[in-house]
């Protein structure tokens, strides 16, 4: 059946950009970032794709059990960990790591009754106030975790950046500096006397999101976590996905539905937001706000229709949008559009939305098929 909107999800790029993440932090292992349907590019067919990452992020309990009922055996972290007992207890069974965050967590652990020991990583808040523990109160967390009457197959540690995608922001050094002051409080490896200091291990840690792993070599850790680099994304506002040597994974692609000739001086659209400054050819487009396509997306924004840019022409609706194909005589009924991909960057779209490129690749509906290359 031929769709006359989809979204083209490229395993390949999917694979090529992991390989340049491992490139960037050869001397960490690297957590794909697969949460929010792995940003809007399918949560299993991406983790699927991406079956060389040495283990998957995801944020909450269903997006994991989604995995293992695929098959997936790498081991999964859940970033916001488990809320109760009855998760805990399914956490086990299906072997996932879990972020610890906050003391309801400690005091779930505490309460355990199974015979699973859990690999946690505990997360240290060392800017961002969102989740994690603040460095004050750390130790007693981690002493907490060092009681459990099951104990914890691993306690790893991790932090997550507030401001890494400004390379020119101190806030970065600070919050890692934060953190490796910790690092001396050392871990028992597994099996060894807690009394014996000769045989002390260290902490596991994991820092670098998309932009740390990418732009700053002290931000990575023994785990680097990549969300956005890996779908083909710039973490960056100065640089598109191509300068970092990424190649972006998703095209949205649409088809023109029907051409209209709108003399000078009419309008187009909901209110008559765009008016005819001459003689026009207005393609209509199978895409709008009902398929992801961000009704704040401006009039003039760049959208790509039979090999060439060219303009929105008013407001977006909510199953179509038109677009100034004037000086295109080439576009037909059926010609080939593209909202982002390779041809243009999903960085420049949201930049004309003024949103955030994860806003767009997220926000792409159910009701556009994805179709895995």
């Amino acid at each position: 059946m031929t769709r006359i909107i989809r979204a083209r999800v490229d395993s390949a790029a999917l694979r090529h950009n992991l390989g340049v993440i491992r490139r960037a932090a050869p001397d960490s292992r690297v957590m794909a970032v697969v949460k929010a349907n792995a940003y809007g590019h399918g949560l299993v067919p991406t983790a699927l794709a991406l079956s060389d990452a040495d283990s998957f992020a995801v944020a909450r309990l269903e997006e994991g059990l989604q995995l293992r009922s695929a098959g997936v055996v790498q081991p999964i972290v859940l970033l916001e960990g488990v809320f109760s007992a009855e998760q805990l207890a399914e956490a086990a069974r299906q072997g996932f790591e879990l972020v610890v965050h906050d003391p309801l967590q400690l005091t779930l652990l505490e309460g355990y009754a199974g015979t699973h020991r859990f690999t946690l990583w505990v997360k240290i808040d060392t800017g961002m106030n969102r989740l994690g523990f603040r460095p004050e109160d750390f130790p007693r967390a981690y002493e907490r975790l060092r009681a459990l009457a099951v104990p914890a197959l691993e306690i790893r540690v991790m932090t997550h950046l507030a401001r890494a995608d400004e390379t020119d922001c101190e806030m970065t050094r600070e919050q890692v500096a934060r953190f490796q002051a910790l690092l001396p409080l050392h871990v028992p490896l597994p099996g060894r006397r807690r009394e014996d200091r000769a045989d002390r291990g260290r902490f596991v840690t994991s820092i670098g999101n998309s932009a740390g792993t990418l732009g700053w070599a002290d931000a990575r850790g023994d785990f680097v976590r990549p969300g956005l680099a890996l779908y083909g994304v710039s973490p960056f506002a100065n640089k598109i996905a191509t300068d970092l040597g990424l190649l972006p994974v998703m095209s949205l692609e649409t088809t023109v539905i029907a051409l209209r000739r709108v003399p000078r001086g009419e309008t187009v659209g909901y209110g008559g937001a765009w008016r005819a400054e001459r003689d026009s050819v207005i393609a209509i487009l199978a895409a709008g706000y009902g398929d992801g396509v961000p009704r704040h997306l401006v009039s003039g924004a760049p959208v790509w229709v039979a090999g060439h840019i060219a303009r929105l022409a008013g407001r977006v609706s909510m199953d179509m949008i038109a677009v100034d194909v004037t000086d295109q005589p080439g576009v037909l009924v059926g010609s080939p559009a593209l909202l982002w991909g390779r041809a243009l960057p999903v960085e420049q779209v949201a930049a004309a939305a003024a949103t955030l490129p994860y806003e767009l690749l997220c926000g792409v509906s159910q009701r556009v098929p994805l179709e895995l290359s």
